[in-house]
């Protein structure tokens, strides 16, 4: 069964935007996102959202967690304080997600060039979260989530 996933640390605020997030973190984010209020005026940002991802497909979703904390992983302590603080803030949830998101297709057509390559690729289905994970999760405060979606018949 031909599986996409990929997986991202995020941290939101509704007031924070992602710019502000980035300068207090001296850390670049892959990817922002604002999602705006259902009113359109005035229109008022209900989340801002700084992110680092991994979308690098044949990887299990360890290996894909593993890519993004070696990133983060030095500035645990800087990620950790301004997660605390956004979590502070009024109406605020949980401020840090590292999230998971996979997708599960139907299988193509077969043919003898997709039975080579289906026999090739790695099994991406067993996945473990290691402790040093734990500890990140931990010492950041975030929640990890995860999304499957079954896209078959």
């Amino acid at each position: 069964m031909p599986l996409d996933q990929y997986v991202y640390f995020a941290l939101s605020s509704e007031r924070t935007t992602a710019q502000e997030m980035t300068g207090l973190l001296g850390i670049q984010p892959d990817e922002t996102k604002v999602r705006g209020s259902r009113i359109v005026q005035p229109a008022i940002p209900v989340c801002h959202r700084w992110k680092v991802v991994c979308r690098e497909p044949g990887l299990r979703v360890d290996e894909q967690i593993a890519h993004v904390l070696d990133r983060l992983r030095p500035h645990t302590d800087r990620i950790a304080s301004l997660a605390r603080r956004l979590g502070e803030e009024p109406g605020a949830g949980r401020a840090a997600t590292l999230q998971v998101v996979r997708y599960f297709r139907e299988a193509d057509e077969p043919s003898k060039d997709s039975q080579l390559r289906a026999e090739e690729e790695p099994n991406l289905f067993g996945w473990h979260l290691d402790q040093e994970i734990l500890d990140f999760l931990a010492a950041t405060g975030a929640l990890l989530d995860i999304d499957e979606y079954d896209l078959t018949g």
